[in-house]
């Protein structure tokens, strides 16, 4: 959130919290669409090499900045992209519940959640093919308030990011070589926070 004598806006949507301030450059997403879409194909692909290599053993442990277990965030990191597609898909908004939703009993280790990314990735490339040609200006309801397609698409890509950075935190304390984590290249283009825990 951020607040200015009295008033304030949820800082989710960048161009907002320009609008707010008073900016006029554009804040809106330095990648297209297409840009969007093979980054966050990059993503998902890593995402789901990467879980294939936490111990199932691991899955109980809490994360070390919030009271969440590897494998809720593991879930919530496909999750998020399902949430996206649902929206999409549906023409609904997309809830904070959704986006949030925990995992089913079913997906309770590192196989089945990796699965369960395999099948968001494979959703997500069938979606893709279809709107490649659609407009990303439109404009969208989600939890936090309206944005264009583009702007809710492209947070669902570096939110994405954000947490696959913490799986391969979260590999290293546990002794293990993240296997092709994403890198620089990556994140560029993408309005990710600095650090990859809250704590620092």
């Amino acid at each position: 959130m951020v607040a200015l004598g009295g008033r304030f806006v949820f800082a989710q949507v960048i161009s907002d919290v320009a609008r707010f301030l008073g900016l006029e450059e554009d804040k809106g997403p330095l990648l297209s669409p297409a840009g969007l879409a093979t980054r966050y194909e990059r993503v998902l692909e890593t995402a789901i090499r990467l879980v294939r290599q936490m111990p199932d053993a691991r899955l109980s442990e809490v994360l070390p900045d919030r009271p969440r277990s590897y494998r809720v965030l593991i879930h919530h990191i496909f999750q998020i992209g399902a949430a996206f597609l649902d929206a999409e898909e549906e023409g609904l908004p997309l809830t904070y519940d959704a986006l949030t939703a925990p995992p089913p009993r079913e997906l309770d280790r590192s196989d089945t959640l990796a699965r369960f990314g395999e099948r968001v990735r494979a959703r997500f490339l069938s979606w893709r093919q279809s709107a490649a040609e659609e407009d990303f200006h439109a404009p969208v309801a989600a939890y936090f308030g309206r944005a264009s397609r583009h702007e809710l698409f492209e947070r669902t890509v570096w939110h994405t990011a954000q947490h696959v950075r913490q799986l391969a935190s979260l590999l290293e304390r546990a002794g293990i070589a993240p296997d092709r984590p994403l890198a620089g290249e990556d994140f560029a283009g993408l309005p990710l926070p600095a650090r990859i825990w809250d704590d620092g």
